[in-house]
């Protein structure tokens, strides 16, 4: 284990943002791409296509879900053996689905296993990441975070390729070794231990803390929200366009003009995030806002230069986003809670990811079109930045940020969390 007193904001943190590159390529990128499998599992078991879907939504929701148990574990043993054994979890979980007879088989072996495999490696990643940085945090965030945006060029035609050449069995084989690297990373993961570790107390005493910081559960209620709305395109925008006549190809270019301006859009904030003054919260909101209203535009534009431009902009604001959403946490509960914060927003938020692809889909089923669901998604985004901007600090001028060992003190005094 490496000690320090502070995070070092360099040394061996770089190779912790490189294996959290490869981990969210290889978590993230994988259920991105996943849908070249969608048609085959179709016509293999003969099942209708809301059935099939369930495959990634299960694995999601137990990544999700899953969060807290990695965090507990990572707490107590460190992140090195949790990542490793999640990466092997994850393995087998894809190895177990090619040899799969029914979609209960892909459940159990995709969803459930490599879900788990998946829950344990994200989270105490990102944590460990998150003590190794505290200047340049939003920065090493974005970098690491930009392996979900290339992953999801090169897996996609890779998969097909493969399905073409090896047939689905044969591609999950192989999906399985590709997942296996996942021991790697979690192999270039060097616990580090601060000076506020002690007074963070161990994993009941962080649970009990966070549960009762109002600050940590109003940034928790305005992720859950933000989350609810922020997938929708990548769920209905091909659909949506379709409505328009848009031919499926151009409908298909305009989620990949999405991701290469999300994948711009994560530097930049992270960048952004570590030279703008005063706190986090306001650039998080401000990333927030522009989203909203961009989800909020889409069934006002008709011409494809104005679609183009919407997608650009909801590209570039919600990749932006993110390495901010995550950056901010340590300084709400100090690093030394963050691997339990961490896997608790993680748990929570996944309650907005799991609703709002059903609910736009219902609200497409009552209008007939998908104006109310893309509406609804960007007001979504904006009552998450209406919650944002109740966090301590958030119009103050001179007031500096505070220190997240002080945080971490505060949270833990029973008079500090009367007060707020």
């Amino acid at each position: 284990m490496a000690r320090g007193s502070e995070p070092p904001d360099g040394g061996w943190g770089w190779m912790v943002v490189l294996s959290a590159f490869f981990q969210s390529a290889l978590v993230f990128g994988v259920l991105r791409s996943f849908s070249v499998f969608f048609v085959e599992f179709v016509a293999v078991f003969g099942e209708p296509a809301a059935r099939v879907s369930w495959i990634a939504s299960i694995g999601i929701a137990v990544q999700q879900f899953g969060s807290p148990v990695g965090s507990v574990l990572s707490t107590k043993f460190g992140p090195r053996p949790v990542v490793m054994a999640g990466g092997v979890l994850a393995a087998l979980g894809m190895l177990l689905a090619s040899f799969a007879t029914s979609l209960t088989h892909l459940y159990l072996s995709i969803g459930l296993l490599s879900g788990s495999g998946w829950a344990l490696t994200f989270t105490p990643t990102l944590a460990c990441l998150s003590r190794y940085f505290s200047r340049l945090r939003s920065l090493a965030m974005g970098l690491a975070l930009t392996g979900v945006g290339l992953s999801s060029f090169a897996f996609a035609p890779l998969f097909q390729w493969l399905l073409s050449h090896y047939a689905w069995r044969g591609t999950l084989l192989l999906v399985s070794a590709i997942s296996l690297h996942l021991v790697a990373c979690g192999a270039l993961l060097r616990p580090l231990s601060l000076t506020e570790d002690p007074a963070a107390g161990g994993p009941g005493a962080q649970l009990a803390s966070l549960l009762h910081h109002g600050p940590f559960l109003r940034y928790t209620v305005a992720l859950t929200l933000i989350n609810t709305g922020y997938f929708i395109p990548y769920v209905h925008l091909v659909a949506h366009l379709r409505d328009l006549d848009w031919d499926p190809l151009p409908a298909a270019f305009l989620l990949s003009v999405i991701a290469v301006s999300d994948l711009v859009g994560r530097v930049v904030s992270g960048w952004l995030g570590d030279v703008v003054p005063g706190p986090v919260a306001r650039l998080l909101v401000l990333w927030t806002t522009l989203t909203g209203v961009s989800l909020a535009l889409f069934p006002v534009a008709q011409a494809p230069t104005a679609l183009v431009a919407l997608a650009v902009a909801y590209g570039f604001t919600s990749g932006a986003l993110t390495p901010v959403a995550f950056s901010m946490l340590p300084e709400l509960v100090g690093t030394g809670r963050i691997y339990c914060g961490l896997g608790l927003v993680q748990m929570v938020e996944s309650i907005g990811g799991l609703l709002g692809a059903p609910l736009s889909g219902y609200l497409r089923d009552v209008t007939g079109n998908y104006t109310a669901s893309f509406v609804v998604a960007g007001a979504f985004l904006l009552a998450g930045s209406g919650v944002l901007i109740t966090l301590p600090h958030f119009f103050c001028v001179s007031a500096p940020t505070p220190k997240p060992q002080d945080l971490v003190t505060e949270a833990l005094d029973p008079q500090g969390l009367g007060e707020d």
